[in-house]
């Protein structure tokens, strides 16, 4: 019944509700007379002021439509409604008594009027409210609402909460705050509790959500608090900065998940931006992997650095339409030109940058995930590798100024093929940098938050579909990084490279993937089922390490490292190849490829990639 009336029209639900208030209105006025009267069917006083039965009704609907009580959405009523209610039914009082006075008439009692006042005030009113409580927020009887904390007892805690009144999701409770002189007092109908108290209200109040609503506060004390947060069961939303806000008005519509990269606690270094347009601005750019996690991201923060001209490369028509739709619906004053091609092809690149004059390479197409190219040695190791190869080897026959190969942690000491696989391709660049004119650099650096294929995007969907979550091993650990900053330290990388650097980011201290899986479910609202937690929500499964994977990452082959010009970017001093050695590799891959023999690619990588070891050695 009640989903068959929320579903009628608006001009039926308008309709409903006049002729509620026409039998409230009789209803009340009869009332009038027996509360005045003291008989419960004074027909002779009825009798004889019939026509104050027709009048009063009338007028009283009349000046309800013209004060447009009935246009008012009846699932966001509020306050008004009275002050309408008031106006309308005082006026219409107020003109039948003068009629009344106007004809003299003797034997109705004058303080009927008052009685009627005051009864249809409380009817119409009550009806309205018990109608908008039945429809739109029975829900909130029925526990269907989330019982929700509001972390920050500030404006705008105040104005979150004034938002959350006509939210059908959000029910809240109480709000917490760390000012001492806060604490105890009701602010908004709700108490201020301290953040001591959050555990109690979480088991007490059955507390599934809290909003963090402090958008002045600065990154590192949100990311502390956040920290705090994530040893309780309970969904943390949180607003975004005061500057973020649009007109600084909070609205339930500003609400967003907490993220992972808003509990690890990196502080971000704002980006050198000379460094970020010397070898952008004014040029003609080439992306390999384009449609990527990292290249699409390149592809994004280049087109904001005034290129002339910009080409979307990738063997992956889905991903290249993506990035290059995104893109040109931005009309950038940059021509941008997607090309569908693999870095393997090495006829079709060479035509790719001469035709296009480019003068700034960012190599980021590779296979990467390692237990994918692990079991497709030949095709991990041929298209990394000989993909590096066609790139370099074009790059310094067509005189391109720059070329930046996007490298990963796992390069140093691989204890898998992809890791090799990077090595090798840095190798080559070190070995044409020393006789190409083209400045040939390296970026090394860890996991990138929420890229294709990584564990945040992967335990939050084993989350959402009730787990279990999957762990390697427990003592497992990881760099992480965002997209956007090892992006920016690409990019001014690149812009310090003299010929055959290698630089490293600065990747922080690592995290324990465990403790990333507890942080993940207690964010979400729920626990992990544990020891301590036997009737807990998300199982953890350690499914043991896969091939080639190892417990933990190192950003250095050796200790010679010095500091760039920025500081989150260091300079590594490694072993290098010869041009000879980097060109009889190339050709046994190649050959190797052409008989799928895994086991001389295998051997190849062995040979000449210090500290490669794999589970069969």
């Amino acid at each position: 019944m009640r989903l068959r009336l929320q579903n009628l029209q608006r001009f039926h639900k308008q309709l409903i509700m006049l002729l509620v208030d026409i039998f409230t209105l009789v209803l009340a006025l009869w009332l009038a007379f027996v509360l005045r009267l003291g008989d419960a069917f004074p027909l002779d006083y009825i009798i004889s002021s019939w026509w104050i039965f027709l009048a009063l009704p009338l007028i009283t609907i009349f000046l309800f439509i013209k004060l447009g009580l009935y246009r008012a959405v009846l699932q966001y009523i509020g306050v008004k409604i009275i002050l309408t209610t008031f106006q309308a039914t005082t006026i219409a009082c107020l003109i039948v008594g003068f009629f009344m006075m106007f004809f003299r008439e003797p034997n109705l009692p004058r303080s009927i009027f008052p009685i009627f006042w005051f009864i249809i005030n409380i009817f119409v009113i009550t009806t309205r409210f018990l109608f908008k409580a039945y429809l739109y927020s029975w829900d909130s009887f029925i526990s269907i609402r989330k019982k929700t904390l509001i972390y920050g007892a500030g404006d705008a805690g105040v104005q979150l909460v004034e938002s959350l009144k006509k939210s059908s999701i959000y029910l809240p409770i109480a709000f917490i705050d760390d000012d001492t002189a806060k604490q105890g007092t009701i602010i908004n109908h709700l108490e201020v509790f301290p953040f001591s108290k959050i555990n109690t209200l979480i088991k007490n109040e059955d507390v599934k959500v809290l909003l963090f609503a402090v958008p002045s506060v600065n990154i590192k004390d949100r990311t502390q608090i956040l920290k705090k947060l994530t040893k309780y069961p309970i969904e943390v939303k949180l607003l975004p900065s005061i500057d973020n806000l649009s007109n600084g008005v909070v609205s339930i519509d500003n609400i967003k998940h907490v993220e992972v990269g808003d509990i690890l606690g990196r502080n971000v270094v704002s980006p050198k931006r000379e460094l970020l347009k010397r070898n952008i601005s004014q040029k003609n750019i080439l992306i390999t992997g384009a449609g990527g996690s990292i290249g699409s991201e390149l592809s994004r923060q280049i087109m904001k650095l005034n290129p002339n001209k910009v080409i979307l490369m990738d063997n992956c028509e889905y991903n290249l339409y993506n990035i290059h739709f995104e893109l040109s619906s931005l009309e950038y004053n940059c021509e941008i030109i997607p090309s569908l091609c693999t870095v393997t092809n090495y006829h079709q690149l060479k035509q790719i940058i001469k035709k296009n004059n480019i003068h700034t390479i960012y190599h980021a197409a590779a296979y990467k995930h390692v237990p994918m190219v692990e079991m497709n040695i030949v095709s991990g190791t041929y298209n990394n590798v000989i993909g590096t190869y066609n790139v370099a080897r074009v790059a310094d026959e067509e005189k391109v100024e720059n070329m930046v190969l996007v490298s990963t942690d796992k390069a140093v000491r691989p204890t898998n093929v992809m890791g090799a696989s990077k090595r090798m391709s840095e190798l080559i660049l070190q070995s044409y940098s020393d006789k190409s004119k083209c400045c040939f650099s390296m970026v090394r650096f860890g996991n990138v938050l929420d890229s294709a294929g990584s564990v945040v995007p992967l335990f939050r969907n084993q989350i959402k579909t009730g787990g279990p979550v999957t762990v390697t091993h427990r003592n497992i650990t990881r760099y992480f990084m965002s997209i956007p900053e090892a992006v920016e330290l690409v990019l001014q990388s690149g812009a310090m490279a003299k010929g055959g650097d290698v630089f490293v980011l600065d990747m922080g201290e690592p995290i324990k993937i465990i403790d990333l899986a507890y942080k993940m479910i207690h964010l979400s609202g729920l626990k992990p089922i544990d020891n301590e937690n036997p009737d807990g929500d998300i199982r953890i499964e350690f499914t043991g390490l896969r091939p080639g994977e190892k417990l933990y990452e190192e950003l250095l082959i050796g200790s010679d490292v010095v500091q760039s010009e920025h500081s989150r970017i260091m300079q590594a001093k490694e072993n290098k190849l010869s041009y000879k050695d980097v060109i009889y590799c190339v050709n046994i891959i190649k050959s190797a490829r052409e008989k799928q023999d895994e086991v001389v690619v295998k051997e190849l990588l062995l040979k000449y990639i210090d500290g490669y070891t794999s589970d069969e050695d």
